[in-house]
């Protein structure tokens, strides 16, 4: 775990000198706040919460955490620099661990600079706070989930672009997998318990129950078990693409 903190407090610092850091983060404040201002009508609410803000979430990460993901694994690959950095003493798994945690902390980072809306709702009226703090965490959660995701189609190709495209489409089957867009390719042929479980993989599902406030243990270990699931798969691909 040494190792792998190492090379997230490596990979952290690298963000912030170069402008994608910047970027990225003038982007997501931007149409964060546009979105939540403008479509979700957060004055003409009159209500002191943030739901406004947190219900465009999963549309503004299936696209910037894709970007922000996609060049985790292909840029190494196509530099050249996988080979190297994985002849260092840190092995793969330290490196799939330090290179997530580092990306992830910094899509935390984005987050955190929001803070001014929390501020704002709560100079305006009396919000449930407990309710916000979860829809933080539960932000923060599915930004991991898709980032892992992110990860293992980077990991897959040296071509950033198709890692991109690659992983907005799989992100984006998780996402509305609780949907009819997808329940509808399920639902006549395959049993219930399939559909539910088909169902169950939905970020919006997931996300919608704690950003409410209801932090229940089995979005949290959904969350946590994905992450943990693609770790495990891109170490793996890693593995495969050696020399690749």
């Amino acid at each position: 775990m040494r190792t792998a903190l190492l090379v997230t407090r490596r990979e952290l610092e690298a963000y912030f000198t170069s402008p994608l850091a910047y970027v990225f983060i003038i982007i997501f404040l931007a149409l964060g706040g546009a979105l939540t201002f403008y479509l979700g009508g957060f004055f003409e609410r009159g209500r002191a919460d943030l739901a406004a803000f947190f219900v465009f979430h999963p549309w503004l990460y299936l696209f910037l955490i894709p970007a922000l993901g996609m060049r985790l694994w292909a840029e190494e690959r196509k530099s050249g620099t996988l080979e190297f950095l994985l002849t260092l003493p840190l092995g793969t798994t330290a490196a799939v661990v330090g290179k997530f945690l580092a990306a992830w902390l910094f899509a935390g980072i984005a987050l955190l600079l929001t803070f001014p809306l929390w501020i704002t709702v709560n100079w305006l009226g009396d919000p449930d706070n407990g309710a916000i703090a979860a829809g933080y965490l539960g932000s923060w959660l599915m930004a991991g989930g898709f980032l892992a995701l992110s990860g293992v189609v980077s990991a897959l190709t040296k071509n950033q672009v198709i890692a991109f495209v690659g992983a907005t489409a799989l992100c984006f089957l998780f996402m509305v997998s609780g949907l009819p867009l997808v329940q509808g390719v399920f639902q006549g042929w395959a049993p219930a318990a399939l559909v539910d479980v088909v169902a169950s993989f939905s970020f919006l599902t997931n996300f919608d129950a704690i950003q409410n406030g209801v932090v229940d243990g089995r979005h949290l270990v959904f969350f946590g078990s994905l992450i943990v699931a693609a770790l495990a798969i891109n170490v793996a691909v890693v593995e495969l693409n050696k020399g690749a």
